[in-house]
């Protein structure tokens, strides 16, 4: 998340460096994989057993 979310942002100035595409469009378009980062953490919060499923089974 921290590679494509400003200020760090790398993989955007990359992506801006290498295609010349204006970086409010790059960003626009990294709008939805943040959005899902987002979920995902707050998924994971709210069910911390999704995180310790496969740990647990490993329990023996």
């Amino acid at each position: 998340m921290g590679l494509i979310t400003p200020p760090v942002g790398l993989n955007v100035y990359i992506i801006h460096g290498i295609t010349r595409v204006p970086m409010g469009t790059i960003f626009k378009g990294v709008v939805p994989f943040i959005i899902a980062d987002i979920l995902e953490i707050i998924l994971l919060i709210a069910i911390p057993e999704i995180t310790l499923f496969l740990p647990g089974l490993m329990d023996g």
